[in-house]
């Protein structure tokens, strides 16, 4: 990997560890039904700008219900849960529990589809509960009822993309992420709108909720989104998966920086034992090969950042 596109990697790391910042300052002034459906539909719209102008505009036909089933249980639900959670946690707490997705996503991954689960892997799933522990448990929060259920619900998000993972694989094999991250986005807008227009907020937001909503929508989500395009295409989709490691080490900054949130031992060590354990079940090597552009191998980079995704 050349300087340059390492360069672009650490930019989509931050990018996508802002959104936690991001929804962290609207998620209370819009609402997190509102602010989700919003996101996503503004960021799918312009990424479908994008197709039409470089005439890459993909083909739905005969996938519109496969991708309103991957838009519910990969978009609608884990966003809206991770919103929700961010009313009551910090920015940094759910970045780094939402790195937890590819734990998941090989529990799912061996249920669904018989996936063997290695000693490899077992050691990294142990691991990865112990870092949530420390992450919980020794945060700087009252560990109150609320706190708590906040924690389960970013977990639960977790599990949500793992289950997206999964019926991704199955169901869109072959499909380009520019394809997938239209159709999902799109496909999410339109399970959430019901939804969101029962809860339209009754005040018009500030400039700073409107400021961190555009860059919710467009920073983070479209134009990552390009970025993470040009890295697939550039260094494949194996080396791409680095910027899972970066995403939550950027939300716990971003989170320090504006919105003076603590970073305590018990963080550092947390997400330290996180991120070790995504590195044993990832499998993740920086051997030099370029990849093609399909959905098998890029699967939890297109999940990442739709929680953002971050999304």
């Amino acid at each position: 990997m050349g300087k340059r596109d390492f360069g672009i990697l650490l930019l989509l790391g931050a990018m996508w560890g802002a959104s936690y910042l991001f929804i962290r300052i609207t998620a209370s002034a819009l609402g997190p039904v509102v602010l989700m459906d919003a996101r996503v539909l503004l960021a799918g719209g312009a990424l479908m700008l994008y197709a039409l102008a470089a005439r890459r505009v993909p083909s739905f036909k005969g996938q519109w219900r496969a991708f309103l089933i991957l838009g519910t249980i990969n978009g609608a639900i884990p966003l809206t849960l991770i919103a929700a959670a961010e009313l009551n946690l910090p920015a940094s707490l759910a970045a780094m529990l939402n790195a937890t997705v590819p734990l998941f996503t090989a529990l799912v991954a061996a249920g669904w589809l018989k996936d063997r689960l290695t000693l490899k892997k077992v050691i990294g799933l142990l691991m990865g509960m112990v870092g949530v522990g420390v992450l919980v448990g020794l945060s700087p929060l009252p560990l109150t009822g609320i706190i708590l259920l906040s924690a389960g619900a970013s977990l639960l998000a977790a599990l949500c993309y793992a289950f997206g993972n999964v019926y991704a694989s199955q169901n869109f094999k072959g499909a380009s992420p520019l394809a997938l991250s239209i159709g999902q986005q799109l496909a999410t807008g339109v399970v959430l709108v019901p939804f969101a227009l029962l809860r339209l907020p009754t005040t018009f937001p500030s400039t700073e909720v409107l400021l961190a909503f555009l860059g919710l929508s467009l920073m983070s989500t479209a134009i990552a989104y390009l970025l993470y395009f040009h890295l697939i295409q550039t260094v494949g989709a194996t080396k791409t998966a680095i910027v899972t490691f970066l995403v939550p080490v950027f939300g716990l900054l971003w989170g320090a920086l504006f919105l003076q949130e603590t970073a305590t031992v018990g963080t550092v060590v947390g997400l330290a034992i996180v991120l070790s354990s995504v590195f044993l079940i990832s499998g993740i090597s920086l051997r030099s090969q370029k990849e093609p552009e399909e959905i098998a191998p890029a699967l939890s980079e297109v999940t990442a950042g739709l929680s953002e995704v971050g999304d």
